[in-house]
């Protein structure tokens, strides 16, 4: 199981902007403590080729990002101050979706400790998201011809409105989003499918949601790589989700998706995505799930 890391996740902010970010530190700290991944199962991209984000955004918005010409009210939509450092991070959390999917298209599974910035445009940043790192992924192995049809699986609470606007119209690639209906973004996107969901929905009802949808799914679109991206965010302890799904719940989700992608023999490439409990120790708990339960399916 490949995991893609860079320590440059750590300390790219300013002081006020860390939590929760400090959680790209503590999560491979508490697989490696636990034994779940080895130092040699741990990855660190490189940054990704221009070319490579240039097959997904655009040119003008890429040269914004290079040379730190945002404006003002552009940085304020993006919710970070932008700097270098909060750049490079973004070439090099996508360059490491990139990664995870050839190693998932070899073995099954990879998991990217960050990644699954689906508030990104091609033109914009949104959310804090800068790069869609999904959207560049996919792009790139459609590029490639590694791929023909690709399925995103975004079980964040927040839909993924740039995403769903990136691939509009792309039929190679279907986006799925089960996000909360009274949720950032305020004005959604349309993803190939949609599932709003109600305030307060609670684990039976959620994961019979997911149960009725990842069959039609896999049918429907039957891909060739599934990107999924696995938000914390749905927690009853998130500051921000407003439903009520537990620890055990979130873990039963990761299971399901898993067990489903197993069963059909798709690759599966996994981004973690937003965690905004007020306990820094909920937010990695639930994402380290991800992973233990990806290493329990997939061995």
């Amino acid at each position: 199981m490949l995991v893609a890391y860079d320590p440059i996740f750590a300390h790219p902010l300013p002081e006020g902007h860390r939590f929760p970010m400090v959680k790209y530190e503590l999560i491979p700290a508490q697989l490696l403590r636990e034994g779940i991944i080895s130092e040699q199962q741990l990855h660190i991209p490189a940054p990704a080729e221009e070319s490579t984000i240039l097959l997904t955004h655009t040119a003008h918005y890429w040269q914004q990002l290079q040379h730190q010409t945002l404006s003002d009210k552009e940085q304020r939509r993006i919710g970070l101050p932008q700097s270098p450092a909060l750049t490079l991070r973004e070439i090099v959390i996508s360059q490491g979706t990139i990664d995870c999917a050839l190693h998932a298209m070899e073995h099954g599974v990879a998991l990217n400790v960050a990644g699954g910035t689906h508030h990104a445009f091609a033109d914009r940043g949104e959310g804090f998201c800068l790069l869609n790192d999904f959207a560049i992924a996919a792009n790139y192995l459609l590029h490639q011809q590694l791929v023909k049809k690709v399925l995103i699986i975004d079980l964040d609470v927040h839909q993924g409105n740039g995403t769903a606007a990136l691939f509009e119209g792309r039929p190679e690639v279907y986006t799925f989003s089960m996000h909360g209906a009274h949720n950032y973004p305020f004005h959604k996107e349309v993803s190939d499918w949609d599932v709003p969901l109600p305030d307060g929905m609670n684990d039976v009802d959620y994961l019979r949601t997911l149960g009725e949808c990842l069959p039609v799914l896999i049918n429907k679109v039957k891909p060739d790589i599934v990107f999924y991206l696995s938000g914390v965010d749905i927690l009853q302890t998130d500051r921000y989700g407003k439903l009520q799904v537990t620890h055990e719940g979130c873990r039963k989700r990761d299971e399901m998706v898993f067990h489903t992608l197993k069963q059909h023999g798709i690759p599966c490439t996994v981004a973690m995505g937003g965690g905004y409990s007020t306990q820094i120790r909920d937010i990695v708990n639930a994402h380290c799930n991800t992973f233990r339960t990806a290493a329990e399916i997939w061995g």
